[in-house]
């Protein structure tokens, strides 16, 4: 799935389809959501969502450092609708707010 989810990220589909589903990835495996959790769960120690959501982040903070973009624009190009959703997720599974990781630097 980790490459999988590579994939997705950097052909752009996050800026146009947003934060792809469980049932997105279960679907391109032929398996059903559950099952497909299941053996996310087992691989990881974490729910499919929340793997998603971690691989997400990491793209997040690779992006953070960019000056020459706002938060709100790199919440919109990794897919989040509002900016808010995307701080407040980054600041669940980072500890910091994006602004605040930023600064951090």
């Amino acid at each position: 799935m980790s490459s999988q989810l590579s994939i997705y990220i950097q052909s752009c589909k996050l800026w146009r389809a947003g934060i792809p589903s469980v049932n997105y990835f279960a679907e391109q495996q032929r398996l059903s959501p559950n099952y497909f959790g299941d053996l996310i769960k087992k691989e990881t120690g974490k729910s499919a969502q929340e793997y998603i959501q971690a691989k997400v982040i990491e793209v997040a903070k690779s992006k953070i450092f960019d000056p020459d973009k706002s938060v709100s624009e790199i919440a919109y190009e990794l897919g989040f609708k509002y900016p808010q959703h995307f701080s407040r997720m980054f600041k669940r599974e980072t500890g910091f707010a994006p602004s605040d990781f930023r600064d951090r630097k």
